[in-house]
Protein backbone atom coordinates (compact mmCIF):
# COMPACT_ATOMS: atom_id res chain seq x y z
CA UNK A 1 0.00 0.00 0.00
CA UNK A 2 1.10 3.63 -0.70
CA UNK A 3 0.26 5.76 2.49
CA UNK A 4 -1.17 9.16 1.03
CA UNK A 5 -0.24 10.72 4.13
CA UNK A 6 2.86 10.08 7.05
CA UNK A 7 2.97 11.55 9.80
CA UNK A 8 6.64 11.11 11.59
CA UNK A 9 7.75 11.26 15.04
CA UNK A 10 10.64 13.37 15.83
CA UNK A 11 13.00 12.51 18.33
CA UNK A 12 14.61 8.46 17.71
CA UNK A 13 12.65 8.70 14.59
CA UNK A 14 14.18 11.25 12.46
CA UNK A 15 17.16 12.56 14.75
CA UNK A 16 19.29 10.78 17.31
CA UNK A 17 19.03 13.26 20.11
CA UNK A 18 20.29 11.45 22.85
CA UNK A 19 23.30 13.52 24.03
CA UNK A 20 21.04 17.12 24.08
CA UNK A 21 18.06 15.70 25.85
CA UNK A 22 20.18 13.78 28.36
CA UNK A 23 22.20 16.53 29.05
CA UNK A 24 19.36 18.70 28.96
CA UNK A 25 17.72 16.66 31.81
CA UNK A 26 20.79 15.92 33.97
CA UNK A 27 21.03 20.14 34.34
CA UNK A 28 17.26 20.41 34.91
CA UNK A 29 17.80 16.83 37.56
CA UNK A 30 20.64 19.44 39.26
CA UNK A 31 19.07 22.63 39.92
CA UNK A 32 16.54 19.91 42.51
CA UNK A 33 20.10 18.28 44.16
CA UNK A 34 19.47 15.22 41.80
CA UNK A 35 23.46 14.75 40.67
CA UNK A 36 22.85 12.13 37.70
CA UNK A 37 25.96 10.12 37.35
CA UNK A 38 25.47 8.09 34.52
CA UNK A 39 23.55 9.69 31.13
CA UNK A 40 22.65 6.36 29.60
CA UNK A 41 19.82 5.91 32.44
CA UNK A 42 18.45 9.38 31.42
CA UNK A 43 17.72 7.84 27.44
CA UNK A 44 13.92 6.97 28.91
CA UNK A 45 13.22 10.70 28.93
CA UNK A 46 13.30 10.09 24.94
CA UNK A 47 10.05 10.44 23.28
CA UNK A 48 7.13 10.86 26.30
CA UNK A 49 6.41 14.51 27.61
CA UNK A 50 8.64 15.64 30.07
CA UNK A 51 6.61 16.59 32.76
CA UNK A 52 4.69 13.36 32.56
CA UNK A 53 8.19 11.65 32.83
CA UNK A 54 9.72 13.95 36.05
CA UNK A 55 6.90 12.80 38.02
CA UNK A 56 6.63 9.41 37.07
CA UNK A 57 10.40 8.88 36.86
CA UNK A 58 11.46 11.10 39.56
CA UNK A 59 8.05 11.49 41.79
CA UNK A 60 8.16 15.45 41.10
CA UNK A 61 4.80 16.98 41.93
CA UNK A 62 3.02 18.80 39.19
CA UNK A 63 4.81 22.31 40.13
CA UNK A 64 7.98 20.97 40.78
CA UNK A 65 7.91 19.29 36.91
CA UNK A 66 6.80 22.87 35.69
CA UNK A 67 9.85 24.19 37.32
CA UNK A 68 12.14 21.52 36.19
CA UNK A 69 10.80 21.88 32.63
CA UNK A 70 12.18 25.59 32.60
CA UNK A 71 15.42 24.26 34.07
CA UNK A 72 15.07 21.63 30.90
CA UNK A 73 14.62 24.47 28.51
CA UNK A 74 17.23 26.86 29.65
CA UNK A 75 19.63 24.06 28.18
CA UNK A 76 18.05 22.79 26.12
CA UNK A 77 17.33 25.85 24.10
CA UNK A 78 21.00 27.19 24.40
CA UNK A 79 23.13 23.92 23.57
CA UNK A 80 20.93 20.52 24.01
CA UNK A 81 18.93 21.39 21.40
CA UNK A 82 21.74 21.18 18.34
CA UNK A 83 23.60 18.24 20.19
CA UNK A 84 22.04 15.74 18.02
CA UNK A 85 22.33 13.91 14.80
CA UNK A 86 20.33 12.99 11.94
CA UNK A 87 19.54 9.26 11.45
CA UNK A 88 21.17 8.06 8.33
CA UNK A 89 19.04 8.05 5.33
CA UNK A 90 16.36 9.91 6.37
CA UNK A 91 17.28 12.79 4.21
CA UNK A 92 17.21 10.56 0.86
CA UNK A 93 13.41 8.79 1.75
CA UNK A 94 12.19 12.60 2.49
CA UNK A 95 12.96 13.35 -0.92
CA UNK A 96 11.74 9.91 -2.39
CA UNK A 97 8.66 10.60 -0.21
CA UNK A 98 8.21 13.83 -2.08
CA UNK A 99 8.99 12.43 -5.55
CA UNK A 100 5.99 9.98 -5.21
CA UNK A 101 3.90 13.50 -3.98
CA UNK A 102 2.90 11.89 -0.56
CA UNK A 103 1.89 14.31 2.03
CA UNK A 104 4.71 14.09 5.11
CA UNK A 105 3.91 15.81 8.60
CA UNK A 106 5.65 15.92 11.94
CA UNK A 107 4.14 15.02 14.99
CA UNK A 108 6.48 15.44 18.13
CA UNK A 109 5.67 15.91 21.46
CA UNK A 110 8.48 18.83 21.38
CA UNK A 111 7.25 22.42 21.43
CA UNK A 112 6.82 23.59 17.84
CA UNK A 113 9.18 26.35 17.96
CA UNK A 114 12.13 23.95 18.44
CA UNK A 115 11.06 21.22 16.64
CA UNK A 116 10.77 24.11 14.06
CA UNK A 117 14.58 24.87 14.84
CA UNK A 118 15.79 21.48 14.87
CA UNK A 119 14.40 20.75 11.18
CA UNK A 120 15.41 23.90 10.13
CA UNK A 121 19.09 23.13 11.61
CA UNK A 122 19.41 19.84 9.39
CA UNK A 123 17.42 21.82 6.22
CA UNK A 124 14.69 19.24 6.14
CA UNK A 125 11.68 21.60 7.13
CA UNK A 126 11.63 21.91 3.23
CA UNK A 127 10.48 18.41 3.06
CA UNK A 128 7.72 18.41 5.20
CA UNK A 129 3.84 19.69 4.39
CA UNK A 130 3.63 20.77 8.37
CA UNK A 131 4.97 20.46 11.60
CA UNK A 132 3.05 19.67 14.76
CA UNK A 133 4.15 19.74 18.38
CA UNK A 134 3.42 20.59 21.59
CA UNK A 135 2.85 24.22 22.85
CA UNK A 136 5.08 26.08 25.18
CA UNK A 137 2.56 26.17 27.81
CA UNK A 138 2.39 22.44 28.36
CA UNK A 139 -0.80 22.39 26.67
CA UNK A 140 -1.56 19.14 23.64
CA UNK A 141 1.62 17.15 25.39
CA UNK A 142 0.78 13.62 24.44
CA UNK A 143 1.49 12.20 21.31
CA UNK A 144 -2.37 11.52 20.33
CA UNK A 145 -3.14 14.85 21.05
CA UNK A 146 -0.62 16.42 18.57
CA UNK A 147 -1.93 13.56 16.34
CA UNK A 148 -5.21 14.38 16.39
CA UNK A 149 -4.47 18.31 15.76
CA UNK A 150 -2.65 17.54 12.98
CA UNK A 151 -5.66 15.76 11.32
CA UNK A 152 -7.54 18.50 12.33
CA UNK A 153 -5.39 21.13 10.72
CA UNK A 154 -4.94 19.02 7.46
CA UNK A 155 -8.89 18.35 7.43
CA UNK A 156 -7.40 14.71 7.17
CA UNK A 157 -10.13 11.77 7.26
CA UNK A 158 -8.85 9.51 9.54
CA UNK A 159 -7.90 5.93 7.81
CA UNK A 160 -5.34 3.33 7.00
CA UNK A 161 -4.06 4.97 4.16
CA UNK A 162 -2.41 7.52 6.88
CA UNK A 163 0.69 6.37 8.66
CA UNK A 164 1.95 7.46 11.87
CA UNK A 165 5.82 6.60 12.05
CA UNK A 166 7.62 6.37 15.61
CA UNK A 167 10.01 4.44 17.90
CA UNK A 168 7.92 4.46 21.20
CA UNK A 169 4.45 3.14 22.33
CA UNK A 170 3.18 6.84 22.52
CA UNK A 171 3.66 7.48 18.59
CA UNK A 172 1.98 3.70 18.12
CA UNK A 173 -1.25 4.55 20.86
CA UNK A 174 -0.97 7.84 19.44
CA UNK A 175 -1.78 6.47 15.94
CA UNK A 176 -4.32 3.65 17.06
CA UNK A 177 -6.58 5.93 18.79
CA UNK A 178 -6.32 8.24 15.53
CA UNK A 179 -7.45 4.83 13.58
CA UNK A 180 -4.55 5.63 11.53
CA UNK A 181 -1.93 2.85 10.54
CA UNK A 182 1.05 2.47 13.07
CA UNK A 183 4.41 1.88 11.78
CA UNK A 184 6.98 1.08 14.61
CA UNK A 185 10.90 2.01 14.01
CA UNK A 186 13.23 -0.26 16.05
CA UNK A 187 16.71 2.02 15.49
CA UNK A 188 15.00 3.97 17.91
CA UNK A 189 14.73 4.21 21.65
CA UNK A 190 11.73 1.43 21.78
CA UNK A 191 12.26 -2.13 22.37
CA UNK A 192 10.43 -4.74 19.91
CA UNK A 193 8.49 -5.58 23.08
CA UNK A 194 7.25 -2.16 23.86
CA UNK A 195 6.16 -1.47 20.21
CA UNK A 196 4.32 -4.78 19.54
CA UNK A 197 2.63 -4.27 23.21
CA UNK A 198 1.65 -1.05 21.95
CA UNK A 199 -0.15 -2.73 18.63
CA UNK A 200 2.39 -1.63 15.87
CA UNK A 201 0.87 -2.63 13.03
CA UNK A 202 4.70 -2.59 11.02
CA UNK A 203 8.37 -2.42 12.75
CA UNK A 204 11.15 -2.03 11.02
CA UNK A 205 14.76 -2.24 11.67
CA UNK A 206 16.09 0.41 9.47
CA UNK A 207 15.38 3.38 6.94
CA UNK A 208 16.17 1.09 4.03
CA UNK A 209 12.74 -0.52 5.62
CA UNK A 210 10.99 1.85 6.10
CA UNK A 211 11.23 3.08 3.05
CA UNK A 212 10.41 0.17 1.42
CA UNK A 213 7.16 0.01 3.50
CA UNK A 214 6.46 3.84 3.07
CA UNK A 215 6.83 3.67 -0.85
CA UNK A 216 5.54 0.30 -1.54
Amino acid sequence: MTYQSIFFDLDGTLTDPKAGITKSVAYALQAFGIEVQDLNSLTKFIGPALKDSLMKFYNFSEADAVKGIKKYREYYSRQGMYDIRLIPGITELLKKLRRQHQQIFVATAKPTPFAIKILDHFNLSQYFDDIFGSNLDGTRAQKSEVITYGLQQTKLIPNQQIAMVGDRSYDIQGAKKNHLTAIGVLYGYGSQRELTSAGADHLVSNVHQLSQILTA
